[in-house]
């Protein structure tokens, strides 16, 4: 995992530090000397959380991404953002698209608080696609569907935030890594209008039969242990997503998401009735080692499923 801190009234060297960590940009501000900007990042392979604090006004031009770029404003307002077809203000619990990965963007920062979470746009495919789509998924609007959807995008980017990203040991581990980044592209398809087909078509119902099944199941048996994007199921089932999901609804009433943590916690209980606390095995260690990265669901998780606590099993309960 990889930090970065900046703190500086330096307008040219704010300039200089976003221009690296995010795309070219000019900036600017009528009250130069007071310009305080204080940025912390934490970034794994594929996505990036960023707070900023910006305790000024700040105009700001920026070249594409190339990414998608989600802000989340907790103070202030970012005013007269404008990018191709699109002008709009942002106030405090917006969060909303910058702009798509391809188009250059302008606006105001004025005196805010905010969140900048940034994704590679191919999480969108792999969590939308099948063995034989490979187009890109595109998202067509800037503002969230409904308030709803909004609320859980922002409960997504606050747990990623402070749950994963805030230790660099489990934020390091790649199934909670795989995991984090499939869960984020979910909610950021589910919250914005996009290009994805999210209903089966009748050819996905046709090919949700038994056997998909059995070569999806097959598939999460063999690589549990790997970090696995539910892209790579649909592809070893030759399937589509779509087809794959509602192939898991209609035989088993789950989701293949759903079905691979349930393996994975099976591992982890194997792991804690074959290690001895003794040589420094703990709970926290087995349980980030099979992707979970919060210790307390996956207390309950396997509370659920062994009628026990995860501890005792380790202790030999």
């Amino acid at each position: 995992m990889d930090r970065l801190t900046f703190d500086s009234r330096d307008l040219e060297a704010t300039e200089e530090f976003l221009s690296h960590a995010y795309a070219s940009m000019h900036i600017g501000s009528s009250t130069p000397a007071s310009s305080r900007a204080r940025i912390e990042r934490s970034a794994i392979s594929s996505l990036s959380v960023d707070e900023l604090a910006l305790d000024f006004e700040m105009s700001y031009s920026v070249t594409p991404l190339g990414r998608i770029c989600l802000c989340v404003v907790h103070e202030g307002t970012v005013r007269d953002h404008r990018f191709q077809g699109v002008e709009d203000t942002f106030g405090p619990g917006d969060v909303v698209l910058f702009a798509p990965p391809d188009l250059p963007y302008t606006g105001r920062i004025c005196n805010s608080r905010y969140n900048i979470t940034m994704l590679e746009p191919a999480l969108l495919a792999q969590v939308a696609g099948g063995p034989d789509d490979t187009r890109p998924v595109r998202l067509t609007g800037h503002r969230p569907r409904s308030a709803a959807t909004a609320r859980h995008l922002r409960h997504t980017i606050v747990h990623l935030r402070d749950h994963v990203l805030s230790d660099a040991e489990i934020a390091d581990q790649p199934l909670i890594a795989a995991t984090a980044a499939q869960q984020l592209a979910a909610s950021v398809l589910a919250a914005f209008p996009s290009t994805a087909q999210t209903e089966p078509t009748a050819a996905d119902r046709n090919d949700a039969h038994p056997e998909t099944l059995r070569r999806a199941l097959a598939y999460i048996d063999d690589h549990a242990d790997q970090p696995v994007m539910i892209a790579d199921i649909a592809a070893a089932a030759r399937v589509t997503v779509r087809a794959l999901q509602y192939a898991f609804r209609r035989h088993l009433d789950t989701t293949p998401l759903a079905h691979l943590r349930r393996v994975r916690l099976a591992h982890a209980h194997q792991d804690l009735v074959a290690t001895d606390p003794g040589d420094g095995g703990t709970v926290t260690a087995i349980a980030a080692r099979w992707g979970f990265h919060h210790p307390g669901r996956f207390s309950a998780l396997y509370r659920d499923c062994y009628r026990r606590a995860p501890h005792e099993t380790l202790n030999g309960g």
